[in-house]
Order: structure tokens, then sequence, then C-alpha cells
């Protein structure tokens, strides 16, 4: 029942995992892609067309409302100036790369977006990082699940309670932080005055 539902909903698990974030997530779809369970080339799609959708859309809000968002949140302030600071220091290379850097990439497209930075270079940079993303990070957890098959082949039966385990918990940790997240956001709105 676990592997007819993942079959069907694998891949757009991935896909919306991808658009906030999504490292576990498809962590977890490469896996399950070494047990044939997903399509290893369909999982790396799903997460980086999910990844794509995402930044762009994050990089369009910092666009239209990215100022007023960040007067409202001062803290943000110096994951502004870290981003600022490195690509002013590596240019495009950050924006291909960014995803990679723990701390800075769920919040990067939004920054950029506040920035002079054109629109269609964001677009083929971020195109091209997502894909380098989605497939080093889908071949990460195909060899992770490579590593946990070889312990289980030695558990017996209890692999399949394992893996429904981890799945629930992906599932749960992905929505309790998407949910966590928007909660501690207030919405994004245009403020007349702060555009006087």
């Amino acid at each position: 029942m676990l592997e007819t539902w993942l079959e069907h909903y694998g891949y757009f698990a991935i896909l919306l995992g991808t658009f906030f974030e999504g490292e576990s997530v498809l962590l977890l779809g490469g896996a399950l892609a070494h047990r044939d369970v997903l399509s290893l080339p369909l999982v790396a799609l799903a997460a980086f067309v999910g990844a794509v959708a995402g930044d762009q859309t994050w990089f369009r809000i910092g666009r239209h409302y990215g100022p007023a968002y960040l007067a409202r949140h001062p803290n943000l302030q110096k994951h502004h100036a870290r981003a600022d600071a490195m690509l002013d220091r590596f240019g495009d290379w950050f924006v291909i790369g960014f995803r990679f850097i723990v701390g800075i990439r769920s919040i990067t497209p939004l920054l950029l977006g506040t920035t002079p930075f054109r629109a269609p270079r964001f677009l083929v940079l971020n195109v091209l990082g997502c894909a380098l993303w989605s497939c080093a990070v889908t071949a990460a957890g195909y060899f992770l699940g490579a590593g946990i098959k070889e312990l289980f082949d030695r558990a017996g039966h209890i692999e399949e309670l394992v893996l429904g385990a981890i799945v629930v918990l992906a599932v749960l940790f992905a929505l309790t932080r998407t949910f966590w997240v928007r909660a501690k956001r207030p919405p994004v709105t245009t403020d007349p005055k702060s555009q006087a």
C-alpha cells in the first residue's frame, strides 16, 4: 500500500518539498529510487522543477515586495549583507551555487529580487544551479539508500517498517516546517507608506 501511494504521489511530494527547500525530501526520494519504488531520473526531474519554481517565485516576491518585507524583518539584514557580499565576491557563481550554502539558501532568491540583478539572468543561472543541486542531492540519496539497503538486508523484515516511519517523519517534518515558517511570517502586502 505504501509503495502504491509513493508510485502515485511520490514525485509530486518531491516537487512540493523542493519548492519550499527540500533536501530531506529529495534524499528520501533518491533512497526510494535505489529501491526501485521511484525512477531516479524522474526524482531528479521533479526536484529540478520544484526548485526552479520555488526560487523564481521567491525572486518575484522579492522584486515586488522585498524592501517592505525586509523593513519589517530587520533580523534578515545580516543575511542580506552576507548574500550581497558573496554576490559581489563571486558574482554569477554565487547565483549558481547558493543552494549549497547552509544558512542563506532559502532566503537568497528573495534577497536577490531586492537587488538590481536582472530577472532573465537569474532565471538562466538558477536553472543551471537547480540542475546541479537536484542531480547531486538525488545521487546522494541514491547512494544513501544503497547503504541503508545493505544494513536492512541483514535485519530482515524490519526494513519496511523503518522505511514507512522515515516517509511519515519526512512528510511531517516538511509540513511542520512549512506551516511554522508561514506562521512566523506576516502576510506580504504592499505598504503605501513604504513605497512613498
